[in-house]
């Protein structure tokens, strides 16, 4: 596992959810530009099976992501609708709009699709998102809220951990126009 920016340190902290420790542990996973593809990124296809039609790492992957942390904690989407990040929308349970907190999985619109990742924080203008396929890595990213399609959560088999909340964060960094 590679290592948190400093910045982001504070999320090794936080005790919950389940998925939040699964995803962080695949900070930094890179896909090939060029020739090949990334072999985490293709496990993962074949883990939540779609490796029969997923069959290289520059075809969009941010759902992908997404759904091998959420099967690996139990909570599976069908895998002929998890690298449509937009189809996310139709998973789980529905976060009203101005209630996103700690680790739903946030679906945003844009250019050519959609794009799926995990809600790390937000300030006025934009959500600080962890997932994949940004910049072409698992990382963060600074997404406009007006580009926000919906939130939604697992329905938490032992009730939501306590420490699923709204995070105000007051940096900002430059807004990802097109995940991809």
């Amino acid at each position: 596992m590679k290592a948190l920016p400093s910045k982001y340190s504070w999320l090794y902290n936080e005790p919950a959810p389940r998925q939040l420790k699964e995803a962080l542990f695949h900070y930094g996973i890179l896909e090939h530009v060029g020739k090949g593809s990334d072999p985490n990124i293709m496990a993962w296809a074949k883990e939540v099976g779609v490796s029969g039609w997923y069959t290289d790492d520059d075809i969009p992957w941010c759902g992908l992501f997404v759904g091998v942390v959420m099967q690996r904690v139990g909570y599976a989407f069908k895998a002929a609708q998890l690298l449509s990040a937009r189809q996310w929308i139709n998973w789980g349970k529905a976060r009203p709009k101005g209630q996103e907190k700690l680790w739903d999985i946030l679906v945003f619109q844009r250019d050519g699709g959609g794009h799926v990742g995990f809600y790390v924080g937000e300030n006025a203008h934009a959500f600080l998102v962890y997932g994949g396929n940004q910049s072409n890595a698992v990382g963060f990213a600074w997404i406009d809220k007006s580009r926000l399609l919906g939130a939604r959560y697992p329905a938490y088999k032992i009730g939501e951990p306590a420490n699923v909340r709204k995070i105000l964060l007051s940096e900002t960094g430059e807004l990802s126009k097109n995940e991809a």
